[in-house]
């Protein structure tokens, strides 16, 4: 059988916020002495992945753990401050806004906000047109709104609704008019920033068939990006576990839903909502706050939450280790 080809691949990637931009916010007075002080954001940190074709890898943890940063830094909606995104091989870590027009083409986001990612003062089909006529996918209007309507209901919505504007749509149709858009260009990789989130349970279930019947028939690949295990285990290939700006276990959807590795990714599976069991969830081993990005902890970033923490876990970062066929997890309890 013949490997499947990467279309992502993601080398330690690293994404800060600068808080103090001027040099007076930088002033601090200690022990009597003026002092620089910078204050940075440490958003992603150090995150390696790839994505092959035909694939849905999705990026789980809780709110705040780096998920959409990491997804807009990979589609360079904001720069990243080091390491390597290769797009079919070719490295477009540097290209400018230019340069990147061929693969913003090959490489389309869908937002979590159905309503703030379209223009009000667009009607529905004319949102799919604009994008088709500025990256050339149709010869002339005629085409791109003939285009725009198949997509439509290809997504379940009908010809009449093309001529709506995104107010009268409700939040479902609103994220299906966000697919269709996302598709009207011909991509090869979509990434999904919690495209379902902010739907209804019901809804959620329909846009997410949606999703993987276009997967197959375009031949699509997902960086699906999630909060909700139940949503993950439902369209996931593969995926990683995300803490605090970093991967902390990685490897299939078999893998981990069956034999979760990093107290972390097991504390999830504790506390998820399940309707098999009785009652209120285990939230037992869950202690502390997640730290701040700014005041990053030395050593593990869950160790001051962990309750199998050992010494040597508060001052060395673990590295990744692959305890399984690529299923890799980065604790110091699998590393000793």
């Amino acid at each position: 059988m013949k490997p499947l080809a990467t279309i992502l691949e993601v080398q330690n990637l690293e994404q800060r916020f600068e808080l103090t931009r001027g040099f007076i916010d930088k002033l601090k007075l200690k022990g009597g002495r003026l002092t620089l002080e910078s204050k940075v954001v440490s958003a992603v940190n150090d995150v390696s992945f790839k994505i092959d074709e035909g694939e849905v890898f999705s990026l789980v943890g809780e709110s705040g753990c780096g998920k959409s940063t990491t997804a807009r830094t990979v589609i360079k909606l904001i720069e990243p401050k080091s390491g390597r995104i290769l797009y079919r091989g070719t490295d477009i870590t540097k290209l400018t806004s230019a340069q990147m027009l061929p693969y913003r083409r090959e490489m389309q986001m869908i937002f979590q906000d159905p309503y703030a990612s379209l223009n009000p003062r667009q009607r529905a089909g004319d949102i799919l047109s604009e994008a088709m006529l500025f990256h050339k996918t149709a010869l002339n209007r005629a085409e791109a709104r003939e285009k725009s309507v198949f997509l439509l209901e290809k997504v379940g919505l009908s010809a009449e609704q093309a001529d709506r504007y995104p107010h009268q749509f409700s939040g479902g149709q609103r994220q299906r008019v966000g697919v269709a858009r996302a598709l009207s260009v011909n991509p090869k990789l979509i990434i999904a920033d919690e495209p379902v989130s902010a739907l209804d349970v019901s809804i959620q279930a329909q846009v997410l068939n949606i999703l993987m019947d276009l997967k197959d028939e375009f031949r699509l690949s997902y960086l699906f990006i999630a909060h909700n295990l139940s949503v993950v285990e439902h369209i996931s290939d593969r995926l990683g576990i995300m803490y605090l700006g970093s991967i902390v276990e990685m490897g299939s959807k078999r893998d981990i839903f069956s034999r979760p590795l990093h107290p972390y990714t097991k504390l999830l599976f504790s506390v998820a909502p399940d309707i098999r069991r009785k009652g209120i969830s285990d939230i037992s081993g869950l202690k502390g706050e997640v730290p701040s990005p700014v005041n990053m902890p030395s050593g593990c970033p869950f160790n001051d939450r962990c309750e199998q923490a050992m010494e040597m876990c508060s001052r060395i970062k673990p590295h990744a280790v692959e305890k399984e066929p690529e299923h890799q997890v980065s604790c110091h309890l699998y590393t000793i």
